[in-house]
């Protein structure tokens, strides 16, 4: 077993793992990265997705970084359509990658543990270790997939998360009920009925919320709408100002993350959706196996007799649920319903362990949830690890964005 030095470990090499490594380097700092490129993207997201974010807001590291999607696309020579297909996305995430000269070491990480004092101990899936000053978590959200408790005793061969899939076509001709009210849920719906199979989406809230893009082109849409495209009029403005908005009264912040994350669908999906029933207002209450195939209770007493059930259920944040981070590591991490609280660099309460992305939403708010929030993410990290001041993360326990507890260490 080798052991190897570093001043900055990076795990994870999706939009926001690349974005902070070409950073970094920009500004000197010697990085090393692991993970497979746009792995989530590619191992966890459908065949024919496409973005729901617009093209503004899906530039990796925002409109100034190594590569935007017009610069890929004039160099690629072929138009993009719009929305923006999910292959695009990826190969704009590997040409990303190559134009910002990256080495990214595929290796998975194994573990990452606090090494005396000195830094940190990571070891990868090979055993080789690794020592570094720092390490930036951007492993993105797939270890917090929801999966309702309704669905535990269901093997995945009858009860599977939209990202459990890449392709859907065993489902053509089967019977399969979609559970959600997003973004995802829908698509996972339309992209079923496509290919065959009989579909029908349940929800709670009472009514679709369709997500329109109208209001959002021209001069209009740029009076109300900020170009990294998260959050309702006007608030979307104050979204894209994470700093400003986590010294707003922890109210406010609240009321910005509900209104900014309410699940919608966009516009561009309805016309497709004609084949999918849509049931709303209502919840699944069981799900009881029955001769290879399912049986559904849902809470108005009726029953549905299906052949699979897609949990579009969402994500739901716990720092705790990255496996790689030890229980010793992970109980120094102050956080608030598993969010860990971050300073104005993105680190966490243990000194050198920053957490991008998803995580870090109770600290700046719904931004860092999306892809145009790389550009933030990136350059905080890149100016704290580079030489900004330290700021105390105890003065961020008092005011999170959002959650219901009071800041504590958690241990597993």
């Amino acid at each position: 077993m080798s052991r190897r030095s570093s001043d900055t470990i990076i795990i994870g090499a999706g939009p926001y793992g690349l974005a902070a490594a070409a950073r970094l380097r920009e500004r000197g700092a010697y990085v090393r990265q692991f993970g497979a490129p746009m792995s989530f993207w590619e191992r966890h997201m459908p065949k024919g997705m496409w973005l729901r974010s617009l093209w503004g807001a899906s530039h990796i590291g925002g409109p100034g970084s190594a590569l935007t999607l017009d610069e890929y696309e004039r160099a690629r020579g072929v138009p993009i359509t719009r929305p923006v297909p999910l292959t695009e996305f990826v190969a704009y995430g590997h040409a990303f990658r190559e134009r910002a000269s990256l080495e990214i070491d595929p290796r998975s990480v194994d573990s990452v543990e606090a090494d005396d004092g000195r830094g940190f101990r990571v070891v990868l899936d090979d055993g080789e270790t690794v020592t570094a000053a720092r390490v930036v978590v951007a492993a993105g959200i797939a270890s917090f997939a929801y999966r309702p408790s309704e669905f535990d005793a269901l093997p995945i061969e009858l009860a599977s998360h939209s990202s459990d899939h890449t392709d859907l076509g065993r489902f053509a001709s089967k019977r399969v009920v979609v559970v959600g009210g997003g973004q995802s849920a829908f698509e996972s719906a339309v992209l079923l009925s496509e290919i065959g199979a009989e579909v029908e989406l349940v929800m709670r809230a009472p009514q679709i919320h369709w997500v329109g893009r109208a209001t959002r082109r021209g001069w209009l849409g740029r009076v109300f709408f900020h170009r990294t495209d998260v959050g309702p009029a006007l608030v979307s403005h104050l979204v894209a100002r994470p700093r400003l908005l986590r010294r707003l009264p922890r109210r406010t912040q609240q009321e910005v993350m509900r209104r900014s994350l309410r699940a919608g669908a966009s516009l561009w999906l309805r016309p497709r959706s004609d084949r999918v029933r849509v049931t709303t207002g209502r919840q699944v209450r069981e799900a009881v196996r029955s001769n290879g195939h399912l049986t559904l209770g849902l809470d108005d007493a009726t029953t549905r007799e299906v052949d699979h059930v897609m949990l579009a259920t969402g994500y739901r944040v716990d720092v705790r649920r990255y496996r790689f981070l030890t229980p010793e590591l992970v109980a120094g991490v102050r956080t608030v319903d598993g969010y860990p609280l971050l300073d104005e660099g993105l680190q966490s309460s243990v000194p050198g362990l920053y957490f991008l992305g998803a995580p870090a939403a109770l600290s700046f708010g719904p931004v860092v949830r999306f892809v145009s929030g790389t550009e933030f993410a990136a350059d905080a990290l890149a100016r704290h690890v580079t030489g900004a001041r330290d700021v105390n993360v105890r003065h961020v326990a008092s005011e999170p964005l959002s959650g219901h507890g009071r800041a504590e260490r958690r241990s597993v």
